[in-house]
């Protein structure tokens, strides 16, 4: 017997959980179906227990300045390293419980757990019960890279998706691929004791597009662990540990982390019966504003559509696709600027246009504030690191920036947020800054564009004219 249902969903992530929201609200009814396990990538395998462990290197880290700032006993303090990952798993069970006693735990027979595959741009098919719908959305999520050669090495090879499950940490250890996740846990491994070697095949880490920022993170990062980018790596087995080559270096490690980016989840979906052409990801073109699939009743959201792997990202795409799934609409809908967070020390942040879509441009103005001269980074010793704003030259209007800083998370914040409300240099200096904060060095950073912007105002500034 058929099920038939008003909106289907495939995919139980972030994605999907607000898709389902939107569907809700609208009063329609649905199925939410999901293969593997329950619970968004974020809270199980991604940001959150990654911050957990990252806490807790934070933490310790701290113990190198405790003399500087007249502490003893410093050099006395361990780490339990078995202890440590059971922390995080315990810290990670708590973000998926919420997770589930919000969104799945009381669903009933709107949940199907199992593998859909789709039929055709109405109907799909899952454990056997074939489900027609009047719209769907795709919202399958992605997992891991991993190079088809290196599975040879079992449990010495593990992906980020693998790394929190690891009983105790090994006393070495390769990260390959510096983005986001590969820096943030090469880093807070080796302030937890780890020897890391940290190793990439293009010469940017964190995905930094700006050259100055991107020299400057390389810099600081590279003090704590070495760094080797610009050649791909090579593994071969040496014994029971892993022999690491990239370029003409080469390290023998005792595990190896891949983090060399995800792939998404299409394989079985059938997408191919949707009559659409797919790209060579598999994956069919959408509209970013509609999330729609061409003129079908089918929308994608999330991980899946290959664009920007981001949770507010995903979250925003799914409440698009719920919204316009539930009405068989193409209602339209303004993407926020980019903001892109990586969490390491110093934070690296991307906000809004990257310098790649700006280069080139003899219609921007670019401006830099060092970190050196900061008075509240000074005196929590973080005092390292560069912001770098970019803002259209006749107007100041405010376009993107980039910027490797403490307390980076909340500057991004604060230049996307005024990014996203069309603001422009002059605007934000009228805004209040406290002293002494870390924000003084966003502000150093919009007095620097101001001498570069044609259209300045009459009156000082920074004040705001009655």
């Amino acid at each position: 017997m058929t099920r038939k249902v008003e909106v289907a969903i495939i995919g139980a992530g972030t994605a999907g959980l607000n898709a389902m929201g939107q569907v809700r609200q609208a009063g329609k009814s649905f199925v939410l179906i999901n293969g593997g396990h329950l619970g968004t990538t974020c809270a199980r395998v991604g940001c959150m227990p990654s911050k957990a462990f990252i806490q807790v290197a934070d933490d310790f880290h701290r113990r190198h300045i405790f003399k500087r700032h007249c502490i003893i006993g410093g050099d006395d303090l361990g780490i339990e390293h078995e202890n440590l990952m059971e922390h995080v798993r315990d810290l990670r069970d708590v973000f998926v419980d919420r997770v589930l006693g919000s969104s799945t735990d009381n669903l009933g027979d709107e949940l199907i757990e199992g593998y859909a595959r789709l039929t055709g741009p109405n109907s799909l098919v899952v454990n056997d019960e074939e489900i027609e719908a009047d719209s769907i959305v795709i919202a399958t999520g992605s997992r891991p890279i991993m190079p088809e050669s290196w599975k040879t090495f079992g449990d010495k090879v593990v992906t980020t998706d693998e790394f929190f499950e690891m009983e105790s940490l090994p006393g070495s250890m390769a990260v390959i691929g510096l983005g986001v996740i590969g820096l943030e846990l090469g880093q807070a491994l080796s302030r937890v004791g780890v020897d890391v070697t940290g190793i990439d095949a293009v010469e940017q880490i964190s995905g930094l597009c700006d050259p100055v920022v991107n020299q400057q993170a390389v810099k600081i990062i590279g003090e704590e662990f070495p760094l080797w980018l610009g050649s791909p790596a090579e593994l071969s087995a040496d014994g029971d540990k892993i022999r690491v080559k990239a370029g003409d270096k080469e390290v023998v490690v005792d595990k190896v982390l891949v983090s060399i980016g995800r792939t998404m989840n299409v394989e079985g979906l059938g997408l191919e019966h949707l009559g659409v052409k797919l790209d060579d990801r598999g994956v069919p073109a959408y509209d970013r504003a509609t999330m729609q699939i061409g003129d079908l009743p089918v929308y994608i959201a999330g991980d899946v559509d290959g664009d920007v792997p981001i949770l507010h990202e995903a979250g925003d795409e799914g409440k698009i696709a719920g919204y316009n799934a539930a009405r068989q609409a193409a209602e339209r809908f303004v993407r926020k600027p980019l903001l892109a967070i990586t969490f390491c020390d110093p934070n690296i942040v991307t906000v809004g246009a990257t310098w790649n879509a700006l280069e080139g441009r003899d219609d921007v103005a670019v401006a830099e504030m060092p970190m050196g001269p900061v008075g509240r980074a000074l005196i929590m010793a973080k005092n390292k690191g560069v912001i770098r704003i970019y803002a259209d030259k006749k107007t100041g209007e405010l376009l993107g920036g980039a910027m490797i800083a403490v307390k980076g998370e909340s500057l991004g914040h604060l230049l996307n947020w005024a990014i996203q409300k069309d603001m422009t240099v002059f605007d934000v200096l009228q805004m209040t800054f406290y002293h002494p904060v870390v924000e003084e060095a966003l502000q150093a950073a919009f007095n620097n564009l101001v001498p570069q912007i044609e259209q300045k105002p009459e009156y000082p500034v920074g004040m705001k004219h009655e």
